[in-house]
């Protein structure tokens, strides 16, 4: 065998051997409490979001902000089949409101359906045995490192016409 063949060998059992228990524990923590944890800690993260473009009146960003709350949480869905639909279904007119809102780009309805939503969250984590986690509506941005104003075609923020 080649001095680079032999090296090249070399290189590939140690990643086959080294990369198998990483494989392994992707595996078996797809569905495991710290997961579920890990996709929660992105809805608060995006429900935060949300609120934030929706104070600043940004609906292209507060649709895209909702669009993946969704995600995330059929995402949790997906991998924890064992949550009840009750609690899938106590947040789906909050949703359905939140996307009205956001559509028609009304501030005061989108205020009435971030609350019901978070109250949704909170109900959710009551039945799951959870309530120690609770959702509030934020009180300011915690985003220091990004524009929520809305922004037109060229980036300029349009709300200095």
């Amino acid at each position: 065998m080649r001095k680079s063949t032999k090296y090249l060998a070399a290189v590939a059992a140690i990643a086959m051997g080294s990369a198998s228990p990483f494989m392994v524990a992707a595996q078996t923590t797809q569905k495991s409490p710290a997961r579920l944890a890990d996709i929660m800690s992105v809805v608060q993260f995006r429900h935060s979001k949300l609120w934030t473009a929706g104070q600043q009146k940004n609906w292209e960003l507060a649709g895209y902000e909702l669009e993946l709350v969704k995600a995330s949480l059929n995402e949790a869905i997906a991998l924890y089949t064992d949550i009840p639909v009750d609690n899938i279904t106590m947040i789906d007119p909050p949703i359905k409101s939140m996307e009205k809102a956001i559509d028609a780009r009304n501030g005061v309805a989108f205020g009435k359906a971030f609350g019901e939503l978070t109250a949704g969250c909170n109900a959710c984590h009551q039945s799951t045995g959870r309530g120690f986690i609770v959702m509030t509506v934020p009180t300011s941005s915690s985003f220091g490192n990004q524009s929520f104003s809305p922004r037109d075609g060229q980036g300029k923020d349009a709300t200095r016409r």
